[in-house]
This record gives C-alpha cells, sequence and structure tokens, in this order.
C-alpha cells in the first residue's frame, strides 16, 4: 500500500479470531517472524500483539462468542466512532458491535457492509494502530471480496471518503489517491459459497518460499502463487485453524 502509517479512514490494524489462539502464536511467528505479547489483563481476554521489533503489526485472539468465525478482520481508522457509526447505518450498512471503549487504546464499533462483509472501524488514543505496514511480516494491502461491487463502492466512499482507480477487473481503493487496497470486479476469484469479505496481505520476501513454509506447517492454499500483470507476485492462503490471508512480495504494493 501506498501509506506508511495509519491514516483517517485507511486501514490501521487487523486482528485475527482464532480457535487455538496457541497453535495460531507458533504458526505466525515461524512464518513471519512475529513476537506474541499476551495482554495479562484477565479482562483483555487473552487478546494477543503480534510484534516485529518493538512495532505492533497485528493481533491475535481466541473466539468471543460462539458465532464467531475463525478469520482475520481489517480496521479502518475513524476521527471519532460514534460519527462514523451513525455513518455507517445511514448509507445501508449494519452495526452489529459498539462503539464501545476499549481501555484507554481507543473506540471500537463491528460493522456489515451492504454486501455482507464485516469491517471493524478504530478512533485511537493512546494506540493509533500498526506501527509499520509493507515491511517483510506488516500488512500490505487489503482487499474486499463482494457480490455487489457498485453498492459497497458507493457504501464506502461515501462513509470513509475513498478515492477509487477503477479498470475492468479491479478497483483500488486510496485516501486522496494513495491506494491501500482493492477489490476484484471479476467472479473468478471468489468461489460460490464464500461469504464476502475482507482479505489482509502481509507483505513477505518471497512469496514462494514463504507459501511452502506455510504449507509444512499445516496451512493449505487457496491461491497458488501467481504474479499479478504490472503488479507483485501473490498468493492467498488457509491457516492450520481455517482463517484466510493473503501474502505477497515486499517492496512491489499496490
Amino acid at each position: 500500500m501506498k501509506l506508511e502509517k495509519p491514516v483517517t479512514g485507511g486501514p490501521c490494524w487487523t486482528e485475527l479470531g482464532t480457535s487455538d489462539l496457541e497453535a495460531a502464536k507458533r504458526f505466525y511467528a515461524d512464518l513471519f517472524g512475529w513476537r506474541p505479547e499476551t495482554d495479562p489483563r484477565q479482562e483483555a481476554g487473552g487478546y494477543t500483539l503480534a510484534c516485529l521489533g518493538d512495532a505492533p503489526v497485528a493481533a491475535l485472539s481466541p473466539l468471543y462468542q460462539e458465532s464467531q468465525p475463525v478469520a482475520w478482520n481489517v480496521s479502518f481508522a475513524v476521527a471519532d466512532a460514534d460519527v462514523a457509526a451513525e455513518a455507517v447505518r445511514a448509507a445501508g450498512g449494519t452495526l452489529v458491535l459498539g462503539p464501545m471503549d476499549v481501555f484507554d487504546a481507543g473506540r471500537f464499533a463491528v460493522a456489515f457492509d451492504p454486501g455482507g462483509a464485516a469491517f471493524q472501524m478504530w478512533q485511537p488514543r493512546v494506540f493509533p494502530g500498526a506501527g509499520l505496514f509493507n515491511a517483510p511480516g506488516s500488512l500490505g494491502w487489503v482487499e474486499l471480496l463482494t457480490r455487489e461491487p457498485e453498492r459497497v463502492t458507493d457504501f464506502y466512499t461515501t462513509v470513509f471518503g475513498w478515492t477509487v482507480n477503477a479498470s475492468e477487473d479491479y478497483t483500488q481503493w486510496g485516501i486522496d489517491g494513495a491506494d491501500f487496497g482493492g477489490m476484484p470486479t471479476t467472479g473468478d476469484r471468489f468461489p460460490p459459497g464464500v461469504p464476502p469479505h475482507w482479505l489482509p496481505y502481509f507483505a513477505v520476501e518471497d512469496v514462494d518460499a514463504a507459501t511452502s513454509a506455510a504449507t509444512r506447517a499445516g496451512a493449505s492454499v487457496l491461491t497458488e502463487p501467481a504474479s499479478v500483470p504490472d503488479g507483485p507476485r501473490i498468493a492467498v492462503l488457509k491457516d492450520p485453524q481455517g482463517a484466510a490471508f493473503g501474502i505477497h512480495t515486499a517492496g512491489q504494493e499496490g
């Protein structure tokens, strides 16, 4: 992505809800070099920061509700979570949790867009979000898989003010033209039965080597490594607990 730090309206954080927190810690530590730091407070419920050096880059947590799927989630920074929640409702989205305070770190809400994809909103206080983008092991792109591209384009541009750079096959989202993510406009990468969702992509030094390492550790391959025309080499994987995520070659952000 062309963003180097969290900015209002852009992706600021990604977190995994998993059925086996300890196994997920080991898997991602081996794959990305993450150092897990679990919050010791009982009320934090096992929430674990994943760090590269001193920089937090993602989080892992247990599932907090029976209905919660094993999945990666993407958070977008907002100036005011309550105002953003009202904007979501007005634009045709559905608020499902919050806004609520998370200690003194920030204010948080979860919503569904009109196409059914979940996303999160984060109003930062002492915690701004990811301390590193685009470097190996950190978030480098976010992608929306949806069956209602026109409807959700109107929704996100209204709620977050995103700029849109669209071609026949792919739409890129940006903040003032600085692209951070996208949306395929064809269905070949969206198999029937897969629910709409946001997919984080993490930068790696070598996509093929990372794919091989992930599969040896119990992951499966959803999209084989391939080079995007005029773009990076990418792959989409599913971790041993079933959460999908993408990887792309570091230094070749969109």
